[in-house]
C-alpha cells in the first residue's frame, strides 16, 4: 500500500520547516517564497508570547495579559523596543531571558538563525535556503553564503561580548549587586541588535544618565555596528581605502555619517535652550546627548532625553531619521539607508540631466531603483493607513500618533510615552505595524524578484506631463 502524504488545511502538504532551506531548488514558480520568512517570524512570536504568558515570566507570579505578552513578543522579535510593560520591573529573570532570546534571534534574522540551527544539527543548506539567505542579507551572490552566516554569528558574538565586558566593568564601578553581569549582557545584546529594551526600570531608558559618557558612547557604538551590517564592516576591514569599497558600502557609510552628523547638529541646536531636555546640561554633555540621540534615533530607540518633552520640530526630524533607518542586511529597521541613498543619488542624477542614474562612476541597476521606489511607496502607504486608524481608536494628539506609528513601522522603539496607554485596538494595530515594518520591505523585494521577468520586447515610448 502506498504511503499517503500528510496534508494540512485545504489539502496543502505539510512539510517540515527545515526542508524549505535544505532541499534542492526545483525550477518551478514560487521557489523563492517570502512565506517562509513570514511563517518563521510568526512562529518565533507565538512561541515567545506563550512563554511570556507563563506565571513564572512575571515578577508577581501572575499571568500577564495575552495582548501585552503578544505585544512584547512582537516588539522583541521585530527588535523594535516599544513596550507596554516595563522590562525591568514587570518581567522576572525568566521572562527577561525569553525576551533577550527573541531579541537575539530577531536581530540575526529568521533565515540566519535557522541556518545556524541547521548547521548545528549537521545538515546542509540547499539552494533554496541560500537564495533566501542571500536576499535577506542583501547579497546577490550564492557562493560562500553559509560561511558568511558563520562570520556574521562570530561578529555578533564578539561585538556583544566586548560590549558586555565594558558594561560590566562600568556598572561594577558604580556599585555591586548580584545581577550586574545579567544587566550588562542584556544591555549589550539589546544595543547591538538595535532592540531598545533596557533594564534601567520605570520606562526611564537613559534619561537618568545623560552625563554618563561611557554608557552612552558604548551603546551608540554597538548600535552603529549592528546598524551598518557585517557586510559593510568586513568590506571596510578587508579593503581599507574608501575608493576600493563596493558601491553599497560607500552609500551606507556616506548616508550613515551624514545623517549622524546632521542629526547631532539639529538636536543640539533645537534642544539647546529647552529646560526639559538639554538646557540643564553642560555644553559637552549637550553634544554627547545630541550625538547619542542621533545615533540611536534611526535604529535602536534608546533615549537620554524624554521624547514627550522635546520640541515639535526636533520630534519631527527624529521621525524622519527613524523612517530612513539603518543598512540593509543589518539589525536595523526603516526603509534602509541603501534605499535612501539610491533615491537621493537618482534625484541628483536627474537634476544633472543624466540619462542613467548612478554615483561614484557606477550606474545603478534600473530594477533596484524601481524596488527602492516600491519600498518607499509601500512604507508611506502603511504609515498613512495606520495613522488614520489610530486617530480613530486613540485620543492622543496627531504628532504623538504619527511618531508612534513611524517608530513601530521602522522598528525603532522611540515613543512620546503613549505606548502603555494604547487601547486594545491600538495595541493590535501597532503589533501589526511592527510586523509589517520588519518583514514588509523584505518580502516585497523577494516577491518582486520571484515575479521578475526578462523583457523580450519593448513598448513604444510616450511622454507624460510632470509639471
Amino acid at each position: 500500500m502506498s504511503k499517503q502524504k500528510k496534508t494540512g488545511y485545504l489539502g496543502f502538504p505539510i512539510k517540515p520547516w527545515h526542508l524549505f532551506l535544505t532541499e534542492p531548488l526545483e525550477h518551478k514558480s514560487g521557489d523563492l517564497s517570502p512565506i517562509v520568512l513570514v511563517f518563521g517570524f510568526v512562529g518565533l512570536i507565538i512561541i515567545g508570547a506563550l512563554l511570556l504568558l507563563l506565571p513564572v515570566s512575571s515578577n508577581t507570579g501572575e499571568i500577564t495579559s495575552p495582548a501585552d505578552t503578544f505585544f512584547t513578543a512582537t516588539s522583541a522579535v521585530c527588535v523594535t523596543g516599544l513596550v507596554v510593560l516595563d522590562t525591568a520591573t514587570h518581567w522576572s529573570l525568566f521572562g527577561q531571558i525569553v525576551i533577550l532570546g527573541m531579541i537575539q534571534m530577531g536581530g540575526l534574522g529568521f533565515m540566519t538563525s535557522a541556518t545556524l540551527l541547521i548547521l548545528s544539527l549537521g545538515r546542509r543548506v540547499g539552494l533554496r535556503g541560500k537564495l533566501l539567505i542571500g536576499e535577506t542579507l542583501g547579497i546577490p551572490r550564492l557562493g560562500g553564503l553559509v560561511n558568511l552566516v558563520k562570520k556574521i554569528a562570530l561578529f555578533t558574538l564578539v561585538s556583544e561580548s566586548i560590549g558586555t565586558v565594558i558594561f560590566y566593568l562600568h556598572f561594577s564601578a558604580q556599585g555591586s549587586h548580584d545581577m550586574l553581569f545579567w544587566e550588562a549582557l542584556f544591555q549589550s545584546i539589546s544595543a547591538f541588535n538595535n532592540a531598545g529594551f533596557d533594564l534601567f526600570g520605570h520606562f526611564h531608558s537613559f534619561t537618568n544618565h545623560p552625563s554618563d559618557a561611557l554608557l552612552l558612547l558604548t551603546t551608540a557604538a554597538l548600535t552603529i555596528l549592528g546598524g551598518i551590517s557585517y557586510v559593510v564592516v568586513a568590506d571596510m576591514f578587508t579593503k581599507h581605502r574608501f575608493s576600493n569599497f563596493t558601491l553599497d558600502t560607500k552609500i551606507v557609510l556616506i548616508a550613515s555619517v551624514t545623517l549622524l552628523l546632521f542629526g547631532t547638529a539639529v538636536i543640539f541646536v533645537a534642544e539647546f535652550a529647552n529646560p526639559s531636555t538639554l538646557a540643564p546640561l553642560s555644553v559637552a554633555d549637550k553634544l554627547l546627548v545630541a550625538f547619542f540621540q542621533s545615533a540611536v534615533a534611526r535604529t535602536s530607540g534608546f533615549t537620554a532625553i524624554t521624547m514627550a518633552q522635546i520640541t515639535s520640530y526636533a520630534l519631527f526630524f527624529i521621525l524622519v531619521l527613524m523612517f530612513i533607518g539603518g543598512a540593509a542586511g543589518s539589525t536595523a529597521g526603516g526603509i534602509k539607508v541603501n534605499t535612501f541613498g539610491i533615491l537621493i543619488a537618482t534625484f541628483v542624477s536627474s537634476l544633472k540631466g543624466k540619462e542613467y542614474a548612478g554615483i561614484y562612476e557606477k550606474e545603478f541597476v534600473t530594477q533596484q531603483i524601481y524596488r527602492a521606489l516600491a519600498v518607499v511607496i509601500l512604507s508611506l502607504t502603511v504609515i498613512t493607513v495606520v495613522v488614520f486608524i489610530l486617530t480613530v481608536t486613540e485620543t492622543f494628539d496627531f504628532l504623538s500618533i504619527f511618531f508612534e506609528t513611524v517608530s513601530a513601522f521602522s522598528n525603532t522603539g522611540l515613543s512620546t510615552g503613549i505606548t502603555p496607554s494604547l487601547s486594545l485596538a491600538g495595541k493590535l494595530t501597532i503589533i501589526l505595524t511592527m510586523f509589517v515594518g520588519r518583514l514588509g520591505p523584505l518580502t516585497l523585494t523577494l516577491s518582486l524578484l520571484e515575479h521578475q521577468k526578462l523583457s523580450t520586447y519593448r513598448y513604444p515610448q510616450e511622454a507624460v506631463r510632470i509639471v
